[in-house]
Parts: C-alpha cells; structure tokens; sequence
C-alpha cells in the first residue's frame, strides 16, 4: 500500500477519529483549535492512501525547553499493521530536527499496551508517571532524544 504523509487539517483529523476505537470521547475542534493556535510552533500531519486519510499525528511546542510535545494520532483500524505509524513518527522526528528541537516527548496512558511497546521500540524512554483513579488509566510520559 502506497502511502503519503503531508500536513493536514483539523477537518481531516475529524474524518480519521471514527474509525479508532481507543478514542472513546475524541477531542472537538476546538480543543484542537484552542492547543495549536496559543502554540508558537505546530504540526498536523495525515497519512493518505489515494484520496483517503488513513491516520494522523499532531504535535506542537509546550514547555519552550527545547522539546516537541506529541499531543494526539491514531491510525484507523483496518489499516494498521501496515508501518503507519512508523511513517508519521518519523517524519514528525524529521521535522522537529529542523525545526531546532532537540527532544520528542509525549504521553500514553497504561492501558495503551501497544503505544507504549511501539514508543519503547523506536527509542523512548520512559521519564515518568502521572497517577490516575485507576491503574489502567496512568500517564506514562516518554521522551526520545533527536
């Protein structure tokens, strides 16, 4: 499967959320809207397979520390397994490497079991937790060094 990464919009993240089950209460638009917009810097980025936005990944700078925040993406379910994710992440690494970040960092929760095994295998490490009612419900937070 051919597939192309370019940046996107908000609409097109909208098209790609019914389709990821893990996102039991998505995020509108203007929660989308509200984080990219007081950010000095963001990226939304769309995987497409001919006219079909397949998956997404956003980020934008938070802490002004140097490092890119991975805030949100998901890849619809009949088209996982097929290196998606993979794609986006590195071309979002690619971008903040130009872009003068020097760190990647973002957060999953524990019961994400396949988010974590995939950050841990393309280099994150994990620097912390946040504690939530419930175990399954933690933050991890990861970092990966650009």
């Amino acid at each position: 499967m051919k597939i192309e990464i370019r940046e996107g919009t908000i609409a097109d993240i909208l098209t790609i959320y019914p389709q990821i089950p893990e996102f039991k209460n998505p995020h509108e638009a203007d929660e989308y809207a509200r984080r990219l917009d007081k950010a000095p810097k963001s990226l939304i980025l769309i995987a497409w397979h001919q006219d079909q936005a397949l998956a997404f990944k956003v980020g934008y700078e938070r802490d002004n520390d140097g490092s890119f925040y991975s805030w949100m993406g998901g890849v619809a379910q009949p088209y996982r397994r097929y290196g998606i994710a993979k794609q986006l992440a590195d071309y979002q690494e690619d971008w903040a490497k130009k872009q003068g970040y020097t760190r990647i960092r973002f957060k999953t929760r524990n019961s994400h079991l396949p988010m974590l095994l995939f950050a841990l295998q393309n280099g994150f490490q994990i620097i912390g937790l946040e504690p939530y009612y419930t175990v399954e419900e933690n933050r991890i937070l990861l970092e990966k060094k650009l």
